[in-house]
């Protein structure tokens, strides 16, 4: 799990939706699971599942209609699709509501029935940006422990957040982004030694209020 930690307007989904594909980089290339997501799109977005920080649903589907949708867009197989929808809106919490349209859902839920939908065509990536807005604190902890267990199956997963205690419990690698630029990146714990200080939390406000304070004078 790598965390992409950042203040508002650090450029952490600017920098998301170069990854997916949604902006073109002025410089430079983009390669997801050995894919080129420009030169090779089809390729490279069959490789991860996306969760915006903003979930976009078809609000006249129901949450089983939207992810049978998906599934159909993406030629899965049926009978693995069925099972597979089944056992994400249970891990999810979405079962009871599985059958109500998602425009009625609260934030929180489409959050998971996003989730669930970037989880459908089981890719080996992860791109999920501030995925833990609008979670209860129940659900953002089986959030977390499902994001641990996936990275303990081999998935890489990318998760932008200005959650600092998410970055720590979470996260193996971690990188900090301010104005537009990656200040640091490594483990918590070899930012910790490196800044000379306690908690990821100190390491953050240093390097940010630093170049603020570079910028002010």
């Amino acid at each position: 799990v790598f965390g992409f930690l950042g203040p508002n307007g650090a450029g952490k989904t600017t920098t998301i939706k170069m990854i997916v594909g949604l902006l073109r980089p002025t410089a430079g290339r983009v390669i997801v699971a050995g894919h080129d997501v420009w030169a090779d799109p089809l390729a490279a977005k069959a490789a991860f599942g996306y969760v915006p920080d903003r979930s976009l649903l078809y609000e006249r589907l129901t949450g089983v209609e939207y992810l049978q949708f998906l599934a159909q867009m993406r030629s899965l197989p049926q009978d693995e699709t069925d099972q597979e929808i089944e056992y994400l809106l249970d891990l999810l919490d979405l079962a009871p509501h599985a059958h109500k349209l998602s425009g009625a859902y609260s934030f929180g839920m489409k959050r998971k029935l996003a989730l669930a939908g970037a989880l459908l065509h089981r890719p080996p990536v992860l791109i999920l940006d501030e995925p833990l807005n609008g979670l209860d604190p129940r659900s953002a902890r089986r959030l977390k422990d499902l994001l641990i267990d996936l990275a303990a199956q081999g998935k890489t997963i990318f998760l932008s957040t200005h959650d600092l205690h998410t970055a720590e419990s979470v996260c193996h690698r971690v990188g900090i982004i301010h104005q537009g630029q990656l200040m640091a990146e490594g483990s918590a714990e070899e930012l910790r030694t490196l800044a000379a200080v306690p908690d990821l939390e100190s390491v953050f406000l240093s390097l940010t209020e630093e170049t603020s304070s570079e910028v002010s004078a």
